[in-house]
């Protein structure tokens, strides 16, 4: 079994109840799939500052502040991911696709119309119970 990929993913809610997801680039794992924005916790980094880094970098926005979601761990045979999701309560700027990829603010009642990786599926039940509260 090859070594776990430490992920930080942030889960953005807007005021009217929508959670942003992003579309997998051509070319990469579970490519066109749609997955809760983040990346890869590099070596001697924190969960906080990926999860900054990879938001800045893939929406073009600054994070304000965090709330600790739920921890995955998903084994896909060829490929071990440990995902570290924070819940974004605030941040500063409009989030886009900065890096080419589409992305969408989605509704509770069209949540499971998204193809999501097997490893977000507890993140969606989770995202749910959160976007019920709206």
């Amino acid at each position: 079994m090859s070594e776990g990929i430490h992920v930080a993913v942030g889960v953005l809610i807007d005021d009217t109840g929508c959670v942003l997801l992003a579309r997998r680039q051509k070319g990469t794992h579970l490519e066109g799939y749609w997955e809760f924005p983040g990346g890869k916790v590099e070596a001697g980094e924190s969960v906080a500052s990926a999860l900054a880094r990879e938001l800045s970098e893939e929406l073009g926005v600054s994070i304000d502040q965090t709330l600790p979601l739920m921890t995955v761990n998903h084994d896909y045979g060829e490929k071990q991911v440990l995902l570290d999701v924070h819940r974004v309560l605030s941040w500063t700027g409009e989030p886009h696709g900065a890096e080419g990829q589409p992305i969408a603010w989605v509704s509770e009642s069209v949540l499971d119309d998204y193809r999501v990786p097997e490893a977000n599926a507890e993140i969606m039940k989770q995202v749910k119970l959160v976007l019920a509260s709206f």
